[in-house]
């Protein structure tokens, strides 16, 4: 059995929207399935939940959902030709009021108030800042501008303004219908797409309560990828249940080289808070067409497991890719990896902490315990999976194994980091619910006669409020 820590994501397409491709990805080592809502019916996206859940089943383990909303089109609009080639120096016009398609001297905005955002020096980048452009004029619905850096530019492409600032809205009416969707096949996180501030988050929060069936709640994760989301990345990060560090986007907006120390940054917050946190845009780029990584791939993989990230995400690489199976094999080698060479010292994590409730001091002492007595294994019996998750922002070689009667919950857990969730009632007294996962761990082999295990659980067995109890056991 695989004891790799950190989470894989997967992009759902047509490279691996096949069930049996999507099943070995998932035996390969895929733990959450990304939905990606900028394409696609409602109907796909349900077909899609539906074969995931299958192909899950089949596979013989539990993978969450994350429905990945689109956001705002900030984008131009379509071609005569499907495309052009903007060369260096050449005028070209953007204009918000366009019918008929675009050709080499200009094209529609899908974004109509561009032209009220942007003024004279402004510098815009398109298709992912792979185009560069400067305005040199605003005239009505027209904006006119100069090209910098050209190359091919083709239908919806999208467009930032160097530094933030435009003012399209995080959700917008079609994201409203998607969470209804991914409510109605309750997914298991859904990603807002840039959020701005809090109030964003708290919004789409409201959302999907409203629109949720049976009481269920997904984590919402905040992709962070405008310039405005960063001086109130703490307010939005407490907002949510995680961030995503959106490289690509975010890249475009406050330069390539920032991203970097950004990105450290907000994995170390999001740890520091008790919130999940997934990195993602071009991790395994080379593999949509290549069957092995590049070296530079491999480390940048790397550098984001040492620095404690939940999860990795790939995109294109398994949704459009050659190689989507490979792609999983190989980032899964990439993380185990990465993982036996970490150093750590649990005690710093410690340093200067106050535990302010009995589950979290709980949890904390598990981790503790179970570091120093080179425990095989930490059990958490949780319902609501706090627990594990708290235990999962703390770097240690001791894999944990959440145990939960809730499927939602253990769902929601396959996106922490060196937990394994699985499915156990909990409902039971408390010795036979002990006896039981001490049975589940020898049946995967996790533990034999002679290891030590920790495990913690509350009081009475199922009921709500959290962990008061910690137990060390000798297996016999």
């Amino acid at each position: 059995m695989s004891r790799r820590a950190t989470k894989i994501v997967a992009t759902l397409g047509p490279a691996s929207n096949d069930p049996q491709i999507l099943e070995q990805m998932i035996r390969a080592g895929v733990n959450v399935v990304r939905l990606n809502f900028s394409h696609g019916t409602a109907q796909d996206h349900t077909n899609r939940a539906q074969m995931v859940r299958e192909a899950a089943r089949r596979a013989g383990r539990e993978v969450g959902i994350m429905a990945d909303l689109q956001g705002p089109k900030i984008r131009v609009g379509k071609f005569a030709d499907g495309k052009i080639f903007l060369e260096p120096g050449q005028k070209f016009v953007m204009d918000a009021a366009r019918v008929e398609l675009g050709d080499i001297d200009g094209v529609g905005l899908d974004y109509k108030t561009l032209p009220q955002e942007v003024k004279v020096g402004d510098v815009l980048l398109l298709n992912d800042g792979l185009i560069v452009i400067t305005v040199d004029a605003v005239r009505g619905s027209a904006i006119h501008t100069t090209v910098k850096l050209g190359g091919e530019l083709s239908n919806n492409k999208g467009i930032n303004k160097q530094g933030g600032g435009l003012s399209a809205p995080a959700l917008t009416a079609k994201d409203m219908d998607d969470i209804r969707t991914a409510m109605a096949f309750k997914a298991d996180y859904v990603a807002v797409s840039f959020p701005k501030s809090a109030t964003d988050m708290e919004m789409a929060r409201q959302l999907c309560n409203v629109a949720a069936a049976d009481g269920h709640r997904p984590g919402l994760i905040a992709k962070i990828e405008r310039a405005e989301a960063i001086p109130l990345l703490e307010e939005i990060l407490l907002a949510s249940d995680g961030i995503m560090v959106a490289r690509g986007d975010l890249a475009v907006e406050v330069g390539n080289a920032v991203v970097p120390a950004l990105q450290k940054r907000m994995i170390k917050l999001a740890r520091e808070h008790d919130r999940v946190v997934i990195t993602a845009t071009q991790m395994m780029e080379s593999m949509i067409t290549n069957p092995v990584p590049t070296r530079a791939e491999v480390s940048d993989v790397a550098n984001a497991v040492l620095d404690g990230t939940d999860a990795v995400m790939l995109s294109a690489e398994t949704a459009a890719g050659k190689y989507p199976l490979e792609t999983v094999i190989e980032m899964a080698k990439i993380c185990h990896a990465a993982e036996s060479g970490d150093a750590f010292e649990l005690e710093s994590d410690f340093t200067g902490k106050t535990f302010t409730t009995v589950p979290y001091a709980v949890s904390m002492g598990a981790l503790f315990t179970a570091h120093h007595l080179g425990a095989k294994a930490i059990v958490a019996l949780t319902e609501s999976g706090s627990s594990a998750r708290w235990m999962s922002r703390h770097l240690i070689r001791v894999p944990i194994y959440a145990m939960t009667s809730n499927i939602a919950t253990q769902r929601r857990m396959t996106l922490y980091r060196n937990v394994r969730p699985l499915l156990i009632d909990t409902s039971m007294d408390r010795d036979t619910a002990l006896a039981q996962a001490e049975r589940d761990l020898k049946a995967l082999n996790i533990v034999s006669v002679g290891d030590v295990y920790v495990i913690t659980c509350g009081e009475p067995m199922g009921a709500s409020g959290g962990a008061n109890m910690l137990k060390i056991c000798l297996v016999e």
